[in-house]
């Protein structure tokens, strides 16, 4: 099995032994167990819908931009197994205005999967009842939430919070099995569509990349192929639990990514080669069949292959359910951290006497169910949580960056080859993508990042007003470069054809944010933390992570 069950001698200040429990196989397949949820269901059809043939480019070039960004957070792992790395590695180099600006981005982030999920699984259930209906939204097809869809969407969410307070620990013995049904499933479909039908002509007769490049780069950022590897961070965020940092995690953030890379590719060739050439008649952006709603189930049904489509059918709940339990989970937890560091009000860190966040479980539960509104179907949040994702993971190339000034002979059980070359490809990847996902979605991201800094102003009025003591925000470390790292990201979204302005065109949008990633870049290089003061802030991120093991216990993986 791939867990161990063995606790390794590793104890807090304390006193309590700290569960090391989860083995090499174990951190992988939590990895691909979280890559694997919704997004492959829909990508494949999605992507060729954007981009043509060339959507295998998107996966492709979505893969390796995703592993520049997951081999920064594989060297920062390593030196610091600690579980909620992806907010706690600011808080290190850069101070608490930096912990808490990542904190609240990662959270707005992964507090959205759990409704896609469900989004994602009504979707396909549209087979059985009518939980959501097609709708035009910006050229294409979106399946947004009915009456009926939108309760059910609230009992799932529920339940998934049900299911987090009285059994996670029993949902995680099983997690190993449900990984390896998702990789069954996902392989099977390549195999059967493949050779069942296989039309080589669809590669051609339309086009190869019907839309350019401009097509392949915006499938990466908002037909799902990006959102579809954001699960690699469970490699990142399980890093202290794990018996092995130092090969555990390189192997699960590269090895996972890699994989499902693959497969991806593969399953986006099987796909277009099993299409009807009729159904192209009228170009890829038109591509549609019956119950399009389940792409890959209906194109089973299509092939005449009705037991696949209804194994589908069955995956489309078990997939996403398996994804949004584990994320409801992560989310709590990011809530809980901050509330515990001060970025967030103390009464997120309540735990009940199950060792459970309740607070911070029902905080993401509303705000979850609030999500419907603006994005009431997969096809709508999908590009936001890509966005917001991406945008959470860009700030630890930085601190991959500084860090080696700042520590440079701290122990780096893996370090990353090239100097400033891959933390910079990761930094420039995060923005790219992004600024591809466009102003309809990105408007609601920055106007999000914005409400978290009214609460940040409200709660240090709170705060003094309580005569509560507050962090040392370490304003010139942090603000100095996100602020104008946002803001130019928002700034150049407004100005892009991608749903803006229209004013900086494709061809001149990447040397642009080139030179825009290598300024924000120097900019955070310049003013990070000293020494002394980072030493400091690794002491009280080790401290809190012990206090957090001890009173949530390990994560499920």
């Amino acid at each position: 099995m791939a867990t161990q069950t063995e606790p390794r001698g590793e104890a807090d200040s304390g006193g309590h032994d700290l569960r090391r429990h989860i083995g090499r196989v174990g951190l992988l397949f939590a990895s691909v167990g979280s890559i694997i949820g919704s997004g492959w269901l829909f990508g494949a059809l999605n992507a060729s819908q954007t981009a043509g043939p060339a959507a295998i480019f998107s996966w492709a070039i979505g893969a390796i931009m995703i592993l520049f960004i997951g081999l920064c957070y594989a060297e920062l792992g390593t030196m610091f197994p600690l579980s909620g790395g992806v907010v706690r590695f600011p808080h290190m180099s850069y101070g608490s205005f930096a912990s808490y600006t990542t904190g609240w981005i990662t959270w707005v982030a992964c507090m959205s999967v759990a409704p896609i999920e469900v989004e994602g699984a009504l979707q396909y259930a549209t087979k059985y009842a009518p939980f959501t209906e097609a709708h035009e939204l910006s050229g294409g097809t979106a399946h947004t939430l009915t009456p009926l869809g939108l309760v059910v969407a609230v009992i799932a969410m529920a339940v998934f919070v049900v299911i987090n307070y009285v059994g996670i620990r029993w949902f995680a013995r099983v997690n190993n099995v449900l990984v390896w049904w998702k990789l069954f499933i996902i392989i099977l479909v390549i195999l059967a569509f493949m050779f069942t039908e296989f039309n080589t002509d669809n590669f051609t007769s339309q086009g190869f990349m019907p839309a350019g490049w401009h097509g392949v780069f915006t499938a990466i950022a908002t037909s799902g192929v990006v959102f579809s590897y954001l699960g690699f961070r469970q490699g990142i965020e399980l890093a202290g639990e794990t018996d092995n940092p130092r090969k555990n995690v390189p192997l699960a953030v590269i090895g996972s990514v890699v994989i499902t890379g693959i497969i991806y590719v593969l399953l986006q060739v099987a796909f277009i080669g099993s299409l009807n050439p009729s159904d192209l008649a009228d170009g890829w952006s038109k591509l549609s069949f019956a119950d399009d709603f389940g792409p890959l189930a209906a194109m089973a049904t299509i092939l005449g292959l009705g037991w696949l489509a209804v194994l589908l059918y069955i995956d489309a709940i078990i997939s996403p359910a398996d994804t949004g339990l584990i994320y409801i989970t992560v989310t709590s937890r990011i809530s809980y951290a901050m509330g515990r560091n001060g970025n967030a009000p103390r009464s997120l860190a309540k735990t009940t006497n199950r060792g459970v966040p309740l607070v911070s479980m029902l905080v993401s539960f509303v705000v979850g169910l609030i999500l419907f509104l603006p994005f009431p179907s997969w096809q709508q949040l999908v590009g936001f949580i890509t966005s917001a994702t991406v945008l959470s993971f860009g700030s630890g190339p930085l601190v991959l960056a500084a860090m080696r000034r700042q520590i440079p002979d701290q122990e780096r059980p893996f370090r990353l080859p090239g100097g400033h070359v891959i933390p910079f490809l990761g930094f420039l990847s995060s923005n790219l993508i992004v600024y591809w996902t466009g102003w309809e979605t990105n408007y609601k991201l920055f106007l999000a990042v914005i409400l978290g800094f009214v609460l940040l102003g409200v709660m240090m009025l709170v705060n003094r007003a309580r005569g509560q003591e507050e962090p040392d925000w370490n304003w010139t470390a942090g603000a100095a470069w996100y602020l104008p790292w946002l803001g130019g990201l928002a700034l150049w979204s407004w100005m892009s054809d991608y749903g803006g302005k229209g004013w900086l065109h494709f061809a001149d949008a990447i040397p642009v944010l080139v030179v825009f990633s290598a300024v924000i870049y120097y900019i955070a290089y310049r003013v990070r933390l000293t020494p002394a003061e980072v030493e400091e802030h690794i002491a009280e991120s080790r401290r809190e992570a012990e206090i957090e093991e001890e009173e949530l216990g390990a994560m499920p993986a």
